[in-house]
């Protein structure tokens, strides 16, 4: 968990070269988690989407049943990300204003576990990675799940990941997990 600076804040405890769907319940349990805040757009489906791919729809239904799960958005549009939670009838937070901690706090003080016991997993450091370190979660960064090169905010992370390494964050990949 990383305290301090912002480049502290900035690193994550965990870095995946892969998207969300190979976070394998071994290797959360490996790291002694017992609950999961998760970012939506780009983390499970492109921003403009509703609809699971099947990979993560198969995932979430799998971790679900190992830990509580809370969905926590910034996205504004309420009914998409319900949408998005009835699938997998999970609950969700919208409009959370990441780094804000407000809402991702609510989720996790509604899972009853303290805040070192739960991963925030997301795809970008200035809103999902900072927000969680903030609280002093384990933080996890995965790749975009459907961020084409071209459509800009593959721009914006590729700043993101600049700015970080300037701010002194080694940002250090760690390899896959086994199966």
């Amino acid at each position: 968990m990383a305290t301090g600076s912002l480049a502290a804040l900035l690193q994550p405890d965990l870095i995946l070269e892969t998207t969300i769907e190979q976070l394998h319940p071994r290797l959360l349990a490996k790291y002694h988690l017992r609950g999961m805040v998760l970012d939506v757009d780009d983390t499970l489906l492109p921003a403009r989407e509703v609809d699971l791919p099947p990979e993560i729809l198969a995932w979430l239904l799998e971790v679900k049943h190992q830990m509580p799960i809370w969905l926590v958005s910034n996205n504004l549009n309420h009914r998409r990300i319900e949408c998005i939670a009835q699938q997998v009838e999970l609950p969700f937070l919208a409009g959370a204003s990441k780094p804000s901690r407000r809402k991702i706090r609510q989720a996790v003080q509604a899972m009853n576990l303290p805040y070192a016991q739960v991963a925030m997993v997301g795809d970008r450091l200035f809103t999902d990675i900072l927000a969680g370190n903030r609280l002093g979660m384990f933080t996890i960064l995965v790749q975009p799940f459907f961020v084409k090169p071209l459509d800009g905010k593959s721009w914006i992370r590729s700043v993101e990941f600049w700015l970080a390494r300037q701010l002194g964050t080694p940002l250090a990949i760690a390899p896959p997990a086994k199966n």
